[in-house]
């Protein structure tokens, strides 16, 4: 049996050579390694977050399936909370990363919510999906637009991308409001955005309904549903990974493919934590003046 010791906690690792991601040759060993690198971004936005994660035994070859309860056979000293009769991991500990990592988590989605204030999400997020047919460009195009709107709003916005074809803007409330009102400010801005831009934007959320126009997503944004959490790898041919992007880059044109396991680390290291911004105090963004709009 292997064993590896995080901190001060024996982790037992099991089957370590199995491949997980087969187009760059990852195994899980390698995976586990990659997941210690990113474990100092990722843990600061994962605390105290209810997680449910993508689990795929035998790679991202093989079946997969969403695992929101802790199994049974999970260590006692992995912290969890209970919400709606669910046992949930919280990912508050390298340790439980790389258990996570050896039971083959290959993306990590969290609440929008500390589980805490169970009602008041800590930040309202945009979730621009593509439709079918368009390119990442068209996304990066809207994001940029929607980003400009705010900013003579004076709102401070960041963005990161889904690590598969989205980008995710995000704004920091600091539990200001409940899901009801927050939903309510995302709803002005989804239907502000979608007349100024038709041509471009859709609310419509069935997807053969869409033409070819990129969904605004506020909908997601909601208690108990969760969003692929930043610095997640995801379960993709390249092993990529949901990245903070500055608007400059996002202008230059890269694409999530930029970003994945055998590049985040040196990444990290060069800019680091895009998104620590977003947990602290002084940038929380009062709202307030749109609710006006909202009524």
């Amino acid at each position: 049996m292997n064993e590896l010791l995080v901190g001060d906690v024996k982790v037992r690792i099991t089957n370590p050579e199995k491949v997980l991601f087969p187009d760059l040759g990852l195994r899980k060993i390698d995976y586990i390694g990659k997941l210690i690198e990113l474990g100092p971004y990722i843990l600061p936005h994962a605390k105290d977050r209810l997680l449910t994660t993508i689990r795929h035994p035998d790679g991202t070859g093989g079946k997969s399936f969403f695992q929101k309860n802790i199994p049974k056979y999970a260590p006692e000293w992995i912290e969890k909370t209970e919400w709606n009769e669910i046992q949930y991991i919280l990912l508050n500990s390298m340790a439980t990363l790389v258990w996570l990592a050896n039971q083959a988590a290959l993306e990590f989605h969290t609440s929008f919510n500390l589980f805490q204030k169970e009602n008041k999400p800590t930040d309202l997020v945009f979730d621009l999906d593509p439709s079918e047919g368009q390119g990442f460009d068209e996304v990066s195009e809207v994001a940029l637009c929607i980003h400009e709107t705010l900013k003579g709003l004076n709102i401070k916005s960041w963005a990161k991308t889904s690590g598969a074809t989205g980008i995710q803007i995000y704004i920091p409330v600091g539990q200001r409001y409940d899901y009801d009102t927050a939903r309510s400010i995302n709803e002005f801005f989804g239907i502000y955005f979608s007349q100024r831009y038709p041509e471009r934007i859709t609310l419509e959320r069935m997807v053969n309904k869409r033409a070819k126009k990129l969904y605004f997503d506020y909908l997601q944004m909601w208690n108990g549903k969760t969003i692929t959490m930043v610095y997640s790898p995801r379960a993709t041919p390249k092993a990529t990974v949901s990245m903070p992007v500055t608007w400059e880059e996002i202008e230059a044109g890269i694409t999530p493919e930029d970003f994945h396991l055998l590049n985040a680390k040196e990444r990290l290291e060069e800019v680091g934590d895009l998104f620590k911004p977003l947990l602290l105090q002084e940038n929380i963004q009062n709202l307030d003046f749109v609710l006006k709009h909202t009524k």
